[in-house]
Order: C-alpha cells, then structure tokens, then sequence
C-alpha cells in the first residue's frame, strides 16, 4: 500500500495516478493529553489506520495526484538519522573535489569512523511544497537517497531484525549547503529534507537493499546507482543507529547518497525516483 498526506493534513490512499481521501481513519487513533507520547501517532498506530483506511477506500471519490499538494508522509518523527558518505563513489567525489569537502577533514572520512548525524525536524517538508534555498553565495547541492520510517520502538537491535522494525519507505532529499561547518548545520534549514511522495509500505520492499535510485535536475540526469553500493545496507544503518539512541515511531533514516551530486539554484526542477517507491517532482526556489 502507498499512503500519503496531501493538502490540508488529509490522508490518502494512492492507487495509480489517484488518491482516494481516508482521512476518517485517523478517527481510530487513541486520545492523547500533553505531555504527548514520544514519535508520530499514525505511524504507531499505523497497522490500525491502514485496516480502516481499507475498510472506508471504496467509498472515497479519486482525486488525481497532480490536482493536491503532497506534504511529507510522516508527521511528526522525533529526529530524522542521515547517513553520511555511504557510497564508496561518492566518498571519492567528496574526496576530489574542494567544492564539496571545503578542506576539512572530517567530511572525507569514511562512515564507519564519522557514525550517523541528525537534521532538524524542522527541516522536514513534502515534495509539493518545494525547497527553498538560503546562503545563494554558497554551493546547495541536492542528494537523493531511499528514505526508511521506523514503525516500532527500537533500541539495540540486530542487524537481523532491524528490517522488521521498518512501516515503510519513501524518497528522501537532503539538500545541503557546502561549506566547513558540522553536517547537521549545513542541512538543516527549512525544507532541507524532502520526503515523499508517500510512503510505501515494507512488505511491498522485498530488499530495500537492492532499488535503482537516479535524479535528474531540468531534466539531466546527475545522480543514478543502486542501493547495492551502500557501504552500510540499510539493516546496518538501523542496527548501528539503535546503538546510540532509541528510535521511535515516525523517526526516518535518510540512507545517504551516490555519486553524482550537484548545484541546484531557484527556478530549478528536480525529479527524483527510486524504484518500486516511485518518483517525486520538487520545485526549487529561493526563501524570503
């Protein structure tokens, strides 16, 4: 199933080039009161939502997906983990290229010695509601990765389970500003981080290990690879990420990059596809 969010918070259910509004399954979530529960409350309780979303489907008129405003799928993640380096490619093109490493030492190292970093969940928007670019006197490149969403409380575990701690996937962006401050600085201001278009749930990815991922920047390709090349595969990236710190329902990995990544500048149009999740098309502009 792909569910996704869309206009005014309202939930869908996307069949083909429609989506079906089953916004009145959020009815079945549980009442919560401050101080709320950690992690996103459709994603917790997500396997009750999709039952009733199915259950009032065939009822909902379809709306065409071009006619709505896509939002990010999740809500409300706790944090949002992101993988540095984690394409031996694209650790040589940051290796070769001062534009991207801006000579410091810690943006050439390899993943197993720089760990995982966080983005600001500020940063977190929809595809339809573009990005909007600051610091134009700097470089903003874009980076497309596979995006996972943890659908379970999760701490310390194995790489052998981790997968079956995963609601869904979807494409993930981390749009980035290059320059010689910290990771988490430089990614995340608002719109920074695109999810999208919806999330598919994990049983229809059989090996999130193995998807063809390109994107494309007025219409020329720049970035296209498989997510075979990971140095960490996504099980490791959960096993590893677990280790430091809990993660909760709603909280997404961004899988990190391959080669490829470029300048995108306002009044760009970026395309950005992964395999059996689909593709997003992102608006680029500049913030006022």
């Amino acid at each position: 199933m792909k569910i996704c969010r869309f206009d005014d918070n309202r939930v869908g259910l996307v069949e083909g080039p429609a989506i079906r509004d089953v916004t009145a399954a959020l009815d079945c979530l549980p009442a919560v009161r401050y101080p709320f529960p950690a992690g996103d409350l459709m994603i917790s309780n997500f396997e009750h939502v999709l039952a009733r979303a199915r259950e009032i489907a065939g009822a909902s008129p379809l709306i065409p997906i071009e006619s709505v405003k896509l939002l990010s799928p999740v809500a409300n993640p706790t944090k949002i983990v992101a993988a540095p380096v984690n394409y031996q490619k694209h650790l040589d093109e940051v290796r070769g290229d001062a534009q991207i490493h801006q000579n410091t030492p810690g943006h050439t190292i390899t993943i197993q010695k720089a760990g995982l970093f966080l983005k600001a969940n500020s940063s977190l928007v929809g595809p339809g509601e573009g990005i909007a670019l600051r610091h134009l006197d700097r470089r903003n490149d874009h980076e497309v990765e596979v995006a996972m969403v943890i659908g379970r409380k999760a701490n310390n575990v194995s790489r052998a389970d981790a997968l079956t701690y995963v609601a869904g996937y979807a494409i993930g962006l981390d749009i980035t500003i290059r320059g010689p401050e910290d990771r988490s600085f430089r990614k995340s201001p608002d719109t920074y981080t695109v999810l999208g278009p919806w999330l598919i749930t994990a049983d229809e990815i059989r090996n999130p290990g193995e998807l063809n991922l390109d994107i494309s920047v007025n219409g020329e390709q720049r970035q296209n690879s498989n997510t075979r090349y990971m140095i960490l595969d996504p099980a490791a990236l959960i096993e590893l990420a677990s280790s430091f710190y809990t993660l909760y329902p709603g909280d997404v990995i961004i899988t990190g990059t391959p080669e490829g990544v470029g300048p995108i500048v306002p009044g760009d149009r970026i395309l950005a596809r992964v395999e059996r999740i689909g593709s997003m098309e992102v608006a680029v502009g500049e913030a006022s």
